[in-house]
Formats: C-alpha cells, sequence, structure tokens
C-alpha cells in the first residue's frame, strides 16, 4: 500500500529552492478539528538553511511565504496553517518546537 501527500510533497518541492541542510514536514492535522483520514491542512515546518543568515524571523516567514503562497490560498484550500521553525545552519541545535494550539484542537 503506498502512501501519497501530495500536499507536502508540493511543499518539500517549492522550498528546495532554498537548499535546506535539514527540512522536516509533518502533517498535524490529525490533531485538529474536522479531520477525515487523508487530510493534509496543517503542517509543522522545521528548515535549516543558510539562506535565513542576516534575516530576522519574519523575514524568514516572509521567504517561506513567498514560496509557497500557492498552497495557502484560499482559492486551493489546501493549507490551513503552517507553523514555521526556520534556522540558520549555526542557529540549529536539532531542536523540536511545538506548534500552536489549533481553536478546535482538543475540545471536549
Amino acid at each position: 500500500m503506498s502512501t501519497t501527500l501530495p500536499t507536502a510533497d508540493a511543499l518539500s518541492n517549492e522550498l528546495q529552492a532554498l537548499q535546506p541542510q535539514h527540512i522536516e514536514l509533518i502533517n498535524e492535522s490529525m490533531n485538529h478539528a474536522g479531520y477525515f483520514e487523508g487530510k493534509e491542512s496543517h503542517f509543522k515546518l522545521t528548515i535549516v538553511s543558510e539562506a535565513f543568515e542576516g534575516k530576522r524571523s519574519v523575514a524568514r516567514h516572509q521567504l517561506i511565504y513567498g514560496l509557497v503562497a500557492p498552497l495557502l490560498t484560499s482559492q486551493s484550500g489546501q493549507v490551513h496553517a503552517l507553523a514555521i521553525h526556520a534556522y540558520t545552519p549555526t542557529e540549529w541545535q536539532g531542536q523540536s518546537s511545538d506548534s500552536p494550539l489549533c481553536a478546535g484542537q482538543n475540545k471536549e
């Protein structure tokens, strides 16, 4: 059985423009309201690239958003949320940050 994640693959492909030394893209959709099997709407991205040298967090996020914008638009309906953790190689310590809670998460 093959498991394909077309949205995750598309995100990863676009991010290759940053020549990342490390990239981890986790589909966290199952932690959010309205989840169904195969849904790809919420992601956590950890990325390490020299392209972030000399850039503040906002500029790093803008760079990433510029690359993946077609997947984030309301018209495509593909990605609802992208938690970004962007590091330079000297900042990267193998850390993994938690994603923020969604408004529909953990409701009883």
